[in-house]
């Protein structure tokens, strides 16, 4: 699949904002520390890939009913679904200049049923020449999501014959659709039932 930008600015891709806001004291802060001992652009990314996968719970998984969606929230909460993990990770690659896109899955049950929207990063590293999309849900048994440039190692490959999907593009912000069920949902339990199912 070839990914598409959504914007041909990769400064897009750098900006902060009210989510992504890598400019807070916070998100500095742990990209400060990560920098500390991971100096180069692909360590560092590594690095803080890792640091979101494995620090950051699944809320899910937990039974977390708070709801993330800013970065710094996410970071400071330690708690997230996969669109609140990728919004962090992506703010800690771009508070290092590295450019950084949110992206989507469309996946589904074994049957086809109960479609929802799977949140993902990639990542634009220097030297490299084209994007490489990255999976922080988080592992735990039957999931083995690791940092790769090369071959993609996400939780999940899409099944066409269920009608999941690839989405191409690579969004500068959250998908408004991703967005809106965050910030409307007032607990976990809601937006469980209110996940987007396509966008």
């Amino acid at each position: 699949m070839e990914l598409v930008q959504q914007s041909p600015d990769i400064a897009a891709y750098l900006a902060a904002s009210d989510v992504v806001d890598h400019e807070h004291p916070l998100v500095q802060a742990v990209a400060h520390r990560l920098s500390g001992d991971h100096p180069d652009a692909y360590t560092y990314a590594r690095a803080a890939y890792v640091y979101v996968r494995d620090t950051v719970p699944h809320s899910m998984d937990t039974g977390d009913l708070r709801v993330t969606w800013r970065a710094s929230d996410v970071l400071e909460q330690r708690t997230g679904i996969c669109y609140a993990k990728s919004v962090a990770y992506a703010a800690l690659l771009r508070a290092r200049g590295i450019p950084a896109a949110l992206c989507y899955q469309r996946l589904a049950d074994d049957d086809g049923s109960n479609p929802v929207i799977h949140g993902l990063v990639a990542v634009l590293l220097p030297g490299e020449r084209g994007w490489a999309r990255q999976d922080v849900r988080g592992n735990k048994p039957g999931m083995d999501a690791q940092f790769s440039l090369t071959e993609e190692r996400l939780v999940w490959t899409v099944r066409r014959e269920f009608n999941e999907v690839d989405y191409p593009v690579l969004y500068t912000e959250p998908h408004p659709v991703v967005l809106d069920a965050l910030r409307a949902a007032p607990d976990g339990p809601t937006l469980w039932r209110t996940l987007p199912t396509e966008l």
